[in-house]
């Protein structure tokens, strides 16, 4: 509406401050959710790169980093044994700390075994391990500690030399490192140690059928989907909390900010719509016109805090490669019918000035 527009863009300054206020509170939004994707996609890449829709894991056991797990003996021969198994996976899973330049660091370091799988999906330098007492470390971790193919790290109470360097293979807890399985059993002191089982389905027998016969005594069988999902659960119990809090307060501010423009530009303008009352207008036509002002500034300040989001993210990851900042096309759906709610909870206070203006006041002074 003609009315809204001008009463908007009369004062640029003011309409630039409710667009800047709207695009940092939506990009914040957006950034905070791009990072909990992230946290989320982080911690699942492991399960997620790996071949394998069923898990075999320890007993209670149903998350597959958040605790250790130790398979009973034997537990591997059952597995192959079951009718309907066409791969199987064994891993070994421990957090390890480790130390380089006097500085110490934590790897989730998986041992596997290179002639099976389980090992890096995205080696970008060197090679898979070939001896007890060698490493593929993450790029980002070797960057960080200064970390070169063929230096040293003291692991545990040894030393290991890195031979590759991966990719993906960060979280927020550290970094996932690659070892032999040997090494893993000679580090932990622990021989014939098996964390985990990945195992997959014969061509032809869903997942769920082959969970519900794999029967082993003393094990959890799970389907990796719901790994997953418990893995996920975990991280939110550390992060959803205080990011739906600082959610909550960047689109409060939001709301404030939009409706103190769109507050001050219709106190100023109330002769006009004293006017526009007196020759007939009805309270309707006047709450179009002010949810319309909102409506502007919001949608204005959502699409500019779309593009700081996609910036804010490619300069976090740049400045800090460990953390991932996932915008999805579905986050970018909600804030920008966040956005619109945003408008229409700011339109209120203003809204209802308007309503109460008599029309005599237009002839006043």
């Amino acid at each position: 509406m003609l009315l809204a527009r001008r009463n908007l863009f009369r004062d640029r300054t003011r309409f630039f401050l409710s667009v800047l206020g709207v695009a940092v509170s939506v990009g914040l939004i957006l950034l905070l959710s791009g990072y909990r994707a992230g946290v989320y996609r982080q911690a699942s890449a492991y399960l997620d790169n790996t071949p394998g829709s069923v898990v075999v894991a320890e007993q209670g056991i149903r998350d597959f980093l958040g605790t250790s797990s130790v398979l009973p003996p034997g537990a591997l021969e059952a597995v192959w044994s079951t009718a309907g198994v066409e791969r199987v996976i064994p891993v070994v899973s421990s957090f390890v700390i480790f130390e380089r330049h006097e500085r110490k660091d934590g790897f989730f370091l998986i041992g596997y075994d290179p002639a099976v799988g389980g090992g890096p999906w995205k080696l970008v330098e060197g090679r898979e391990p070939a001896a007890d007492d060698e490493l593929v470390i993450d790029r980002t971790t070797a960057r960080q500690h200064v970390i070169a193919i063929g230096d040293q790290v003291a692991l545990l109470d040894r030393e290991a030399t890195v031979v590759g360097l991966s990719d993906e293979t960060t979280f927020w807890a550290g970094s996932i490192a690659f070892a032999r399985i040997a090494t893993l059993e000679s580090l932990l002191r622990a021989p014939g140690l098996r964390s985990f089982l990945l195992v997959t389905p014969s061509a032809g027998l869903a997942p769920e059928a082959l969970r519900d016969r794999l029967v082993v005594s003393g094990t959890e069988v799970l389907l990796k989907g719901d790994v997953v999902a418990n893995d996920a659960g975990l991280m939110a119990r550390v992060y959803d909390a205080p990011i739906g809090l600082m959610v909550a307060i960047a689109f409060v501010i939001g709301v404030l900010v939009v409706g103190l423009v769109i507050y001050t530009a219709t106190i100023e303008r109330r002769r006009e719509f004293g006017a526009v009352k007196a020759i007939g207008a009805r309270n309707r036509i006047l709450y179009r016109v002010v949810t319309t002002q909102a409506v502007i500034a919001a949608v204005v300040g959502a699409i500019a805090g779309i593009g700081l989001a996609y910036g804010a993210g490619v300069a976090l990851m740049s400045w800090r490669p460990q953390f991932l900042v996932a915008i999805e096309p579905a986050a970018v759906a909600v804030v920008l019918v966040s956005s619109l709610l945003m408008a229409l909870l700011a339109a209120l206070i203003p809204a209802r000035s308007v309503a109460r203006l008599e029309p005599a006041e237009v002839f006043r002074g």
